[in-house]
């Protein structure tokens, strides 16, 4: 600010207040940044050992080193997050964006970027509310999937002969299963304990469930099952890696989680849903007195039915013989007609045999015999041979004669003779004869023919 703006006086007022400050500040002790980010992380840890704090998770980060980074907020405030690899394992649920939890931790400060965090040690959905709303949301993801579908369920079998059991080992549950097992039709039981709730129970029966299909001689079903409780101590099997190791499972499997009114997404899975355990032990085996009964009724019908077959059969076959008649008559029958047809048979032989030697008579009076055939046109040939000799001089002399005089003929009527006496013959150009004065013309050539085919051009002026 310019000088000019201040007058005298009031930079004489002004000199010991500056120097009051500057004492002032020399009384303090200097403290580093490190110092006093370390102090304000302790002071901040004294303070918040333990606190439990409700908001959204929001960029939810797990890194590669297995700890979890994220923020919590809520519609005035947003506060860092953090959760060490070790708890994350032990995390009750799984972390993901958008969960309105509850997370009970300390609070701590991070000096490298002077901001304070929430170290986190447990979490917990905040209402049942937010758990429902969760589950609707998994439940939506893996219906998107394809996991739900009809189609990919598949049949029980009618009488297994091993039946798979995921269940704790203590309690009522495997019992009530293995009694009413054995009292409807006994089987193979084969347990995998596991725990159906707590941290980790999750993975321990997605471990059971593929434990079981890995098995040489796996069970030819498999009962999933656990008593009643609320929706927290159901949660486990709601968790994905649960849902999918039953969709992947080549065994089929029955649900029977909680009571009837009770539902988790395995039993959407699940290729069919139990109300109680105990009614997944009735829907596994049939009912071995009622397949008693069912054999013995069947047994019963199968009789009667055997013994009207029979009876209907042999009326049948009493019918067909009567229609047959007595076999002795149908031979009889038949040989009279074998010997009516050898009869009929010997006849028409006969009279064929009868008429072919007719035939061959008649045919043998018109041939004659070849030596007299060879005579007679030996005959014809002399008598021929003669003839041709006689014609012959007729036939070759007197052409012979008639083309020597039609030869002189020739000679005598031929121009040539004429040019032999001294004549020529005058023709043009063309090689045509100049029979007309009248065709000459000035200075026109012409060929003049004398005796043996001595040609001699000529002007016509020549001539």
């Amino acid at each position: 600010m310019p000088d000019d703006l201040f007058s005298s006086a009031d930079k004489r007022n002004a000199a010991p207040q500056v120097q009051k400050q500057n004492a002032q500040r020399s009384n303090a002790p200097e403290m580093s940044v490190s110092d006093l980010a370390l102090s304000l992380k302790r002071t901040i840890e004294d303070s918040f050992g333990r606190v439990r704090v409700r908001g959204e998770l929001s960029r939810v980060k797990i890194h590669t080193s297995g700890h979890m980074y994220s923020d919590l907020k809520d519609e005035n405030a947003v506060i860092n997050a953090v959760c060490w690899r070790g708890q994350v394992a032990k995390l009750s649920i799984r972390p993901e964006e958008g969960l309105d939890v509850i997370c009970t931790g300390r609070l701590t400060t991070y000096p490298a970027r002077s901001n304070y965090q929430l170290m986190i040690e447990s979490m917990e959905l905040a209402g049942e509310g937010a758990l429902l709303k969760m589950l609707e949301e998994r439940k939506r993801k893996l219906a998107a999937e394809g996991l739900f579908a009809p189609e990919r369920k598949k049949p029980l079998p009618y009488l297994p002969k091993t039946i798979g059991v995921v269940t704790p080992e203590t309690g009522a549950v495997f019992q009530d299963i293995l009694h009413r097992i054995r009292d409807r039709f006994p089987c193979h039981i084969m347990l995998w304990p596991v725990a159906v709730q707590g941290v980790g129970a999750e993975n321990k029966i997605a471990a059971a469930i593929r434990g079981f299909n890995m098995m040489e001689n796996k069970p030819d079903l498999m009962i999933v099952a656990r008593g009643g409780g609320s929706l927290e101590d159901l949660m486990a099997f709601n968790e994905e890696i649960v849902v999918r190791a039953v969709a992947e499972s080549t065994i089929p499997v029955i649900s029977a989680v909680g009571h009837e009114t009770d539902t988790t997404l395995i039993d959407y899975v699940a290729d069919k849903r139990a109300p109680t355990p105990t009614g997944a032990a009735e829907i596994a085996v049939p009912e071995r007195l009622s397949l008693l009964a069912q054999v013995e009724d069947d047994g019963v019908r199968l009789h009667k039915s055997v013994r009207r077959l029979v009876v209907e059969a042999k009326q049948r076959l009493e019918t067909r013989v009567a229609q047959l008649g007595h076999p002795a008559q149908l031979l009889d029958t038949q040989t009279q007609k074998m010997d009516h047809l050898s009869d009929t048979l010997a006849r028409v032989f006969g009279t064929f045999i009868s008429n072919a030697n007719t035939k061959l008579i008649a045919l043998s009076s018109s041939i004659r015999h070849p030596r007299d055939l060879v005579s007679e046109k030996g005959r014809t040939l002399s008598t021929l041979s003669e003839r041709l000799v006689f014609q012959r001089d007729k036939i070759c002399d007197a052409p012979q004669k008639n083309l020597g005089h039609m030869g002189r003929m020739l000679d005598t009527l031929s121009f040539k003779a004429t040019l032999e006496r001294g004549f020529v013959v005058v023709r043009d150009s063309d090689n045509k004869p100049i029979t007309d004065p009248a065709q000459r013309k000035k200075d026109m050539t012409v060929n003049l023919e004398y005796k043996d085919n001595i040609t001699v051009p000529v002007q016509v002026g020549e001539c």
